[in-house]
């Protein structure tokens, strides 16, 4: 039975992504353009050069640990839809401390990326988790109203503290940037930066507290039964609130990503960045596994990056066609027990 999850685990996302990319060839001539040129088009805007490579990678960075946020708030049970104001609360305090700080590398760039994962951590876990585990406040509902309040708070500290009523902040100090002059040369000046090497290592961490820590064990029961759990003498209460805080801390550096590596600085925002709702997805298609979230934010990388440069321009296909086929890819994943029908009737028939 575990060796049959396994392989639907697999199979279920990569099926999803075929179906995903199948119905987007569909709409792409029904819409009256070429599917292999589009696709082409993709291709070249993601792999077309070095440039292109390194945008891809820097584009999945913060997707690779939003997605490990939400997927971690799923092993206990909980729906972490907060993750784009962590995205911005982390941000935000990545930059505070970048440019409030005079102190060496080794210190100064630690420290900032430390204050994102805080950051992100305390919005997370210390009210939308504290409320679920202590009075059942459903964690959806206060961490979609905390988007919003990160969202207004950060640009008016923005507005008021870091800057004199300017829209954006100064540039951080370089010894709290992620910059990379040799990554940026070698992908033709691209604005790729270390922060992949922290999204691999936010990855292992997630791994090792799951499958080898006695937390991961007790986070995982609490997901499957909480009232079984505390039965047994879990700290359901803990559990959760900590559940919370970690994913928060994931995505208050992805956060601290964008700060630290892309923009070297943080602007007031009109909008969402859309980072924490593409992790939900991220998540969703990497069947909230460790690898699998780094293989689904790579995933977007590709169509994200992708989308935006030879398919309007190299193909004539708009780039909201891949928003359509992102969401056709969650819809089959979502879906996935239709997929599993078919697989265990084909699996029948061979018999």
């Amino acid at each position: 039975m575990t060796s049959n999850n396994k392989l639907f685990g697999i199979l279920v996302p990569v099926i999803s992504v075929i179906i995903g990319l199948l119905a987007g060839a569909v709409i792409m001539l029904l819409s009256g353009h070429n599917p292999i040129e589009g696709y082409a088009a993709l291709w070249a805007g993601a792999f077309g050069d070095a440039y292109t490579i390194g945008e891809t990678i820097r584009r999945s960075t913060p997707l690779i640990l939003t997605g490990l946020a939400v997927a971690f708030a799923f092993k206990s049970g909980l729906f972490n839809i907060g993750a784009e104001g962590q995205v911005i609360v982390g941000w935000l305090a990545a930059v505070w401390v970048g440019l409030a700080m005079d102190a060496p590398m080794i210190i100064h760039l630690p420290l900032a990326i430390l204050a994102g994962a805080v950051a992100g951590g305390i919005w997370g876990g210390f009210l939308p988790g504290f409320l679920k585990a202590k009075l059942g406040v459903h964690e959806v509902i206060i961490t979609i109203m905390m988007n919003y309040i990160a969202l207004f708070v950060t640009n008016e500290i923005i507005r008021s503290v870091l800057t004199d009523q300017a829209t954006s902040t100064e540039a951080i100090a370089g010894t709290a940037s992620l910059a990379s002059p040799w990554l940026q040369s070698i992908t033709f000046y691209s604005r790729m930066h270390y922060g992949i090497l922290i999204a691999l290592f936010a990855a292992f961490v997630m791994w090792f507290i799951i499958e080898r820590t006695t937390y991961g064990y007790e986070l995982k029961a609490v997901g499957y039964n909480r009232h079984a759990s505390n039965y047994s003498g879990m700290n359901v209460s803990k559990n959760i609130i900590l559940s919370m805080v970690i994913g928060g801390a994931f995505a208050g550096l992805a956060g601290a990503m964008e700060g630290l590596g892309t923009y070297g600085s943080i602007s007031v925002m009109s909008g969402f960045t859309n980072l924490g709702f593409d992790g939900i997805a991220v998540a969703l298609l990497g069947s909230n596994n460790a690898l699998g979230v780094v293989l689904a934010g790579l995933l977007f990388g590709v169509l994200k990056e992708g989308a935006g440069g030879e398919m309007p321009t190299g193909a004539g296909v708009p780039t909201e066609l891949v928003d359509i086929i992102i969401a056709l890819i969650i819809f089959f994943v979502a879906s996935s027990y239709i997929i599993r029908w078919v697989l265990l009737r084909f699996k029948k028939e061979e018999k």
